[in-house]
């Protein structure tokens, strides 16, 4: 009985390392080519550690390339969706949890079921509207489609966590006298930071990674998001690996930095809706 547990222990963690394998291999791929010369990444023979070490294609990142002004709109388009997002997430799963309304049940399979639908398939729609409101070839524009693509799912993780905060603590508070706005914004809301941080690292990443909306939406050189000018190095003639590899890595440690300062609030919120009480 014991060998049999350890052999599925030891199966289990096989399987884990291949996985794992899978996603560190290309990322070591990628920092090693974005270290690397012309002659090196091109080379036949794969180049694991580059000699002599090249800083080339991370001075083109800031130098020859618009990749600062790419970094300020990706910038400006991701914290822009996750303040929407959160904000209305919190103000929908504090009403949808705290409320008796009808058509509950259904508003929050409405949510669900616009999870269902391909990205793609928002395409027209999208630009339709931001046609009318000629908001098209705008960060306002994208910054609303980043939003609307993220304000469902914010809010099924909001409502889940919601409801791990016992309802008793809002019928102590109006015993005292506290009104709907006073228990929202001074007690319920402070017991959900873990949330809002999982909501707004969630929402930031998907922006940040986006790439079909920004793309199709935005056609101006100075408005173009980063993902952008990234897939912009694969040009019809040649592309340019290192250079490409440099900015993704470079467009990675924002986001590297932002989940190990706020790991611990990202985990706790997209956890706490498993285990109820």
């Amino acid at each position: 009985m014991k060998t049999k547990k350890r052999l599925l222990a030891a199966g289990r963690y096989l399987i884990l390392v291949v996985l794992a394998l899978f996603i560190i291999v290309p990322v070591l791929w990628m920092v090693s080519t974005a270290f690397k010369g012309e002659a090196q990444t091109y080379s036949p023979t794969p180049v694991w550690i580059p000699s002599p070490v090249s800083l080339d294609s991370f001075k083109k990142f800031f130098g020859l390339y618009s990749f600062g002004k790419m970094t300020r709109n990706s910038l400006v388009t991701c914290l822009g969706s996750m303040v929407i997002c959160t904000a209305c997430a919190c103000l929908s799963g504090y009403g949808v949890t705290r409320f008796k309304f009808k058509g509950k049940k259904q508003f929050m399979a409405f949510l669900l079921v616009t999870q269902t639908f391909p990205s793609v398939m928002l395409v027209v729609p999208f630009y339709a509207v931001l046609s009318t409101y000629h908001l098209t070839n705008s960060l306002l524009g994208l910054t609303i489609v980043y939003a609307a693509t993220n304000i469902a799912f914010s809010t099924w993780m909001m409502t889940s966590y919601f409801e791990t905060i016992p309802l008793e603590l809002d019928e102590a508070a109006r015993v005292d006298g506290a009104n709907s706005f006073t228990i929202f914004s001074k007690i319920v809301l402070p017991l959900t930071v873990p949330g809002i941080a999982a909501v707004a690292i969630f929402v930031l990443i998907n922006g940040w990674n986006e790439y079909m909306y920004s793309s199709i939406l935005i056609s101006k050189d100075s408005l173009k998001t980063l993902t952008v000018g990234i897939v912009s190095l694969n040009t019809q003639n040649q592309v340019h690996w290192n250079d490409m590899m440099a900015a993704s890595t470079m467009s990675c440690l924002p986001l590297i930095i932002l989940f190990l300062c706020f790991q611990r609030y990202f985990i706790a919120g997209m956890t706490s809706g498993a285990v109820k009480n």
